[in-house]
């Protein structure tokens, strides 16, 4: 599931087949086949976070502030001047383990991704979410039974989660974060991302994004080419 994430990411920015519409055609099948996820959901958010990465009501990737966490010094600053202290924040590097990573996909996204599909009357990404779970139903509804296979369901999810987590913010939530300054965009994007080491394990474990500044860059650029 977590390498099927990366590798629906690449369909997502256009950036395997030369053709858009195939890009298109099969982002639509390893989401919302192979992950169970819609592929108009992870565009609509996605899209916004690569526009102003790191800016505050505009990058849906950090609005767990200040609801969770104080992110960014400018931020953190202005919350302590407003006296607001919606969490103990002192704290928020010991509780990140628990609410963060563990909680986003099989809390939050689980539910999300259907309030959105039927919200927004996309009825094409369902058709594709439900062929995942008519899949992995008749897959493992006969060797684990009913509680054996929601068992496996919210395990695969709680790993998946925390993989994801870690390595979506480990190259974003260290660098600036602030209200939009409507600065230009390169500067935008640098001030938004910074890179982890390279090496075999790493480019396998983060899908490449371990060059998140390169990716920022040029979105559309193959992935095993980041480090070139």
């Amino acid at each position: 599931q977590a390498q099927a994430g990366w590798l629906q990411h690449d369909f997502g920015h256009l950036s395997v087949f030369s053709k858009p519409r195939w890009n298109h055609w099969v982002h639509k099948f390893v989401i919302g086949h192979l992950k169970g996820a819609p592929a108009s959901w992870w565009n609509h958010l996605h899209f916004q976070h690569h526009a102003k990465p790191n800016c505050f009501r505009k990058d849906p990737d950090i609005n767990m502030h200040p609801l969770f966490f104080a992110l960014g010094k400018t931020l953190s600053v202005e919350l302590g001047v407003q006296k607001k202290k919606f969490m103990p924040y002192n704290h928020q590097h010991k509780y990140f383990f628990i609410i963060g990573p563990p909680a986003l996909v099989p809390l939050y996204f689980q539910w999300y991704i259907f309030y959105f599909v039927i919200q927004r009357k996309q009825w094409v990404d369902l058709a594709w979410m439900l062929t995942f779970y008519i899949r992995f139903f008749l897959t493992y509804l006969p060797l684990l039974g009913v509680k054996g296979l929601l068992g496996l369901y919210l395990l695969v999810r709680f790993i998946e989660s925390n993989w994801f987590v870690w390595i979506t913010q480990m190259n974003h939530i260290p660098m600036h974060i602030d209200y939009d300054k409507n600065m230009d965009w390169f500067s935008t994007q640098l001030q938004a991302t910074c890179n982890v080491h390279q090496s075999l394990f790493n480019d396998w474990f983060s899908g490449h994004l371990n060059f998140q500044i390169e990716h920022h860059l040029f979105p559309t650029m193959p992935r095993h080419n980041y480090w070139k």
